[in-house]
């Protein structure tokens, strides 16, 4: 079998891209396979790669790839979250799928409509610009029908009140592309941006503390990497500035789906992100977003609210400027019994087997 990797700007690690139709269907089987690939990478130096991506032609006629993504967690080769998505795992699987054929050959202006088989989204990625080794894309998360704020928000409320190492922490859960706590910085002690992006493992523990606690009041398990948490402060030149927290240490950035998530919650009143957008005014249009590895924006497209029952809704959300490095591909040699059974069934049925 043959696994590919691809890069995308800004993630904690490369994606490791598989073609699913070639894996079993049955999820046990599934992570006994993936556990094997992920021995032998560790074994070849890449025990970093944490993000799995499977992908295939959709057999929907409104998408192009089929798409899952399983997270890696450490400490074991055979330790797996598979609840949640990734957005910069989605880019570096359409360049895989690309790169071995499965797609048609990546022109700009394409555009590539990719199912995530995890949680439902539909992404549109789109192509601005084709490189030797790699593409930069426009990604947007696009919701079928408009989707009420109240369904974003899996805690049933804006704001919820968590208990963490023994001190009361409000946090907004908010689930869109992934699911995500946030926490306004200050409340932790941090007093501005500067102080944020220089904050290191005393603030990390405590973050992981909270994301443990916003875990258990959505009954997932503490040990998963889901939901994920970001801490959130007004910056100083306009916009929110954002720290992170990925498997298992600070992000670089900020996930894809994080700025996603974030740039929704802006638009739900009375959610954190909601509160610290409209302390400099930055709760309209495009959102600006600073963090410790540079800065983006998304745009949040929803519905105006009409009535206390009309709370208004998310119809799709688009970031720009993202760029993914295609870094080879290579004969994944404990799974290559599986690159030939295409071909066997096909010799079967000629008779020349």
């Amino acid at each position: 079998m043959i696994g590919h990797l691809a890069y995308a700007s800004g993630s904690p690690c490369p994606t490791f891209v598989l073609d699913a139709a070639r894996l079993p269907r049955d999820e046990e089987a599934l992570l006994t396979h993936l556990a094997e690939a992920r021995r032998y990478l560790v074994d070849a130096g890449g025990a970093h790669v944490l993000k799995i991506a499977l992908v295939e032609p959709s057999t929907h006629p409104m998408f192009d790839l089929d798409y899952r993504f399983v997270q890696a967690l450490p400490g074991a080769p055979d330790r797996f979250d598979l609840r949640g998505s990734c957005g910069h795992s989605i880019l570096s699987a359409v360049v895989a799928a690309s790169r071995s054929g499965m797609l048609p050959r990546l022109v700009p202006g394409a555009r590539i409509r990719v199912q995530v088989l995890n949680n439902g989204d539909g992404v549109v990625c789109e192509v601005d610009r084709v490189e030797r080794d790699g593409a930069g894309f426009t990604v947007t998360f696009v919701q079928a029908s408009p989707v009420p704020f109240g369904d974003l928000l899996p805690a049933g409320r804006p704001r919820t009140t968590l208990e963490a190492d023994g001190e009361q922490v409000d946090v907004s859960l908010v689930n869109s592309a992934n699911a995500y706590a946030f926490v306004d910085a200050r409340a932790l002690g941090v007093p501005d941006q500067a102080a944020l992006f220089a904050a290191g493992d005393e603030l990390l523990g405590r973050l992981e503390s909270i994301r443990g606690a916003a875990a258990d009041r959505l009954g997932w398990p503490r040990g998963g990497a889901f939901p994920k948490i970001a801490a959130v402060l007004p910056c100083e030149d306009g916009g929110i500035a954002t720290r992170a927290v990925t498997v298992p240490r600070w992000h670089p950035s900020i996930a894809l789906t994080g700025v996603v998530c974030l740039g929704t919650a802006v638009r739900i009143p009375g959610t954190v992100p909601w509160s610290i957008a409209r302390e400099n005014g930055s709760d309209t249009g495009l959102i600006d977003i600073a963090t410790p590895g540079g800065r983006t924006a998304v745009t949040a497209v929803t519905t105006v609210p009409g009535s206390p029952e009309d709370e208004g809704a998310l119809l799709w959300a688009t970031v720009a400027r993202k760029h993914v490095t295609f870094q080879g591909s290579f004969v994944l040699a404990p799974l290559s019994h599986l690159q030939f059974e295409e071909v066997a069934q096909c010799l079967a049925l000629s008779g020349a087997a």
